[in-house]
């Protein structure tokens, strides 16, 4: 396929400011992807001509904007090839959705049994399961990584165990760009007679997700990622397993019928969806669905990567330059160090030049304590993103470590 880069860069028109008075140079895909102008006016249209509660409603603007919603979620379940729509539970992003397995998975976890992680885990896919082993009196687990940054396969299959009722893990991680080999994880865990979710919030552009072919039994992923509205995401999950799963937060919307001596529930989906939705937000994310399909999502994949390769050759040559980690498969991300300056120092010297990265610790302080570290500069294009801004982030990297080598020399002479 090929495509005009120039004219998909029209559908983000934020990219056509200054900042500091530089062309915006926007690396930080990562934290949150641009959001296309077809996801603010899918937005924008239910805004303006259907803006009403949904599923209770029986007058038209109700039943109009509950049709959207479904609608939506129906798109989402193609987008990831569910088998179903009633697999797919709105969230605000991945964070919640792994919250909320993490509660509804407390009522059949017994002393003893064990959740298996990875080191190097987003925080949210870290600190749920943590948090509810310590509750539960369950054995929380973490599967090491390699010195290049990649998962130990040897010691994730030593650490299986029959007590293992859980596996999850990052599909990609947000600190490397390592991609996990998710359908050997899978097989394993199966193999064992565990679970398995996959985080998937890094892996959405990079890799087509089929929950089908990949047998995961649940997956998360926020929506901001794809350029979607912050706020919005999904939770999927088998619609046998979410069949057997407690709610994990209760109100409106999710019940079935209420009396004093008791409560049934709505069947899967709305079992999971307290209150009112985010309407609007969700339709957005069907919108960035959409728009994704639209391109592919294979070559989207393979145009980020070409940046990807040219970021790691240009940083590669810089003495200076540190490159965190060095997987086999990487994708997304790529983290790196300044000898003698901090991370924030240098995120906040890109900026003055209209280069936006992140810097920080990235919610993966468990990876960052293996490596020997407390923070990374972190570069993530998207598919809207040129050669010409790689080319731009290493000449804004060779000025500031030659100015700060000046003013080194300047201050010792």
């Amino acid at each position: 396929m090929s495509t005009d880069f120039s004219a998909v860069r029209e559908d983000f028109p934020i990219l056509r400011q200054k900042v500091n008075g530089k062309s915006l140079v926007y690396l930080d895909n990562a934290a949150t992807m641009q959001m296309p102008l077809r996801v603010m006016e899918a937005m924008e249209t239910q805004q303006l001509s259907r803006h009403a509660n949904v599923h209770r409603g029986i007058h038209y603007l109700s039943e109009s904007s509950t049709r959207e919603l479904e609608n939506a979620r129906d798109a989402l379940a193609g987008f990831i090839n569910a088998r179903s729509s009633t697999e797919i539970i709105f969230t605000s992003g991945a964070s919640q959705s792994l919250n909320m397995l993490a509660q509804s998975f407390v009522s059949g976890l017994g002393l003893g049994d064990e959740i298996l992680v990875t080191v190097m885990e987003h925080h949210s896919n870290f600190v749920p399961w943590q948090q509810l082993c310590l509750r539960t009196g369950a054995v929380f687990r973490a599967v090491p990584v390699t010195g290049n940054g990649e998962l130990d396969m040897n010691a994730f299959r030593a650490m299986l165990t029959p007590r293992t009722r859980l596996v999850s893990v990052t599909y990609v991680s947000n600190l490397l760009g390592t991609v996990n080999p998710v359908r050997e994880i899978v097989r394993s865990a199966h193999d064992n007679g565990s679970l398995v979710c996959l985080d998937c919030a890094q892996a959405m552009r990079h890799a087509r997700l089929d929950v089908q072919e990949l047998d995961c039994d649940f997956a998360a992923f926020s929506g901001h990622k794809i350029g979607g509205p912050t706020g919005t995401g999904v939770l999927y999950g088998r619609l046998e397993l979410l069949e057997k799963l407690p709610p994990a937060c209760f109100g409106g919307g999710m019940v079935e019928r209420v009396t004093l001596e008791g409560t049934t529930f709505a069947a899967p989906p709305l079992k999971f969806e307290t209150g009112t939705p985010n309407i609007t937000g969700n339709i957005g994310l069907a919108a960035a669905a959409r728009y994704l399909d639209a391109f592919g999502i294979e070559y989207i994949a393979e145009r980020e990567n070409a940046l990807l390769r040219r970021a790691v050759e240009l940083l590669s040559a810089l003495p200076e330059v540190e490159i965190v980690g060095h997987p086999q498969n990487r994708s997304g991300v790529l983290s790196f160090n300044v000898r003698c300056l901090h991370c924030f120092d240098v995120a906040s010297m890109l900026d003055r030049l209209g280069i936006a990265v992140r810097s920080g610790h990235h919610c993966a302080q468990p990876l960052l304590d293996a490596m020997g570290l407390d923070g990374t500069v972190r570069v993530s294009p998207a598919f809207y993103n040129t050669f010409e801004e790689i080319d731009a982030l290493a000449e804004g990297l060779e000025r500031i470590i030659r100015v700060t080598k000046g003013a080194r020399n300047g201050k010792h002479s």
